[in-house]
């Protein structure tokens, strides 16, 4: 019988690097520009807190990219595949209200913390996004900062720069990035047992200095942008480290 969780941890970890200069894309074939559209559910009644939201969106990307249909599904492994080899972009969306619940019949995985919701899709080419997604604004993502406490030592860690001063949306792209990299460089049995948690992890926005301290971490795994949005090129967005009890 396949190890359905092996095989997908596998395929992450073979075809993904840290690097983006590894990878390219070609804006003259549109199939070669990837990317893995985000819904994050933004009610204009009640909204969530940011760092809900943003933990929310690390979750629901690696489970996309851990999911089971990553090997059972031609169709999922083949979007995971085209977007592995080429620029790893996300663009992630607000949703609310029915365009929320019309988006979860476009195959992919939402992720609730707290209250918050955020889902991620099966990537595929920025031409051919599905119409559910396609309608969603990209603008409207916005929250305010919060202060959510102290990192919890047992769970992973995601430590975002504040002093970029990224907005929710991009801050949600990024730390979906920090979460797929961070099982793609991790054992499998590390993976398993972050799995059975439903890969529960904590997100922190900290001041540059502290970012600058902790990023020097030997198991911080970096994720730098390209700069075509918010931020300078090779900029050090976020990173993640793996949690105390999950070694």
């Amino acid at each position: 019988m396949t190890d359905i969780l092996a095989a997908a941890h596998a395929l992450l970890a073979e075809r993904v690097s840290s690097d983006r200069h590894s990878r390219t894309e070609d804006p003259d074939r549109p199939e070669t520009v990837q990317a893995m559209q985000i819904a994050l559910e933004v009610p204009k009644a009640s909204p969530p807190r940011r760092t809900d939201l943003l933990e929310a969106s690390a979750r629901a990307v690696v489970a996309v990219c851990l999911d089971g249909r990553a090997v059972t599904d031609d169709a999922w492994r083949a979007g995971l595949e085209g977007w592995y080899d080429h620029l790893i972009r996300k663009v992630a969306r607000r949703a609310r209200n029915k365009a929320w619940d019309d988006v979860q019949t476009v195959p992919g995985v939402t992720v609730e913390v707290r209250g918050a919701r955020a889902r991620a899709f099966i990537p595929g080419p920025v031409s051919d996004v599905p119409p559910l997604v396609r309608k969603l604004q990209i603008s409207g993502t916005e929250l305010p900062q919060d202060e959510p406490g102290a990192v919890d030592p047992d769970l992973p860690a995601i430590l975002i720069d504040r002093g970029l001063d990224m907005s929710t949306g991009k801050a949600a792209a990024q730390v979906g990035h920090a979460s797929m990299l961070l099982a793609a460089r991790q054992p499998l049995d590390w993976v398993r047992d972050w799995a059975a948690r439903d890969f529960a992890l904590t997100v922190r926005e900290v001041d540059a200095d502290t970012f600058a301290r902790h990023a020097a971490h030997p198991t911080a795994v970096h994720v730098r942008d390209a700069g075509y949005t918010e931020v300078t090129p090779d900029s050090l967005t976020v990173f993640a480290i793996p949690g105390r009890d999950l070694h």
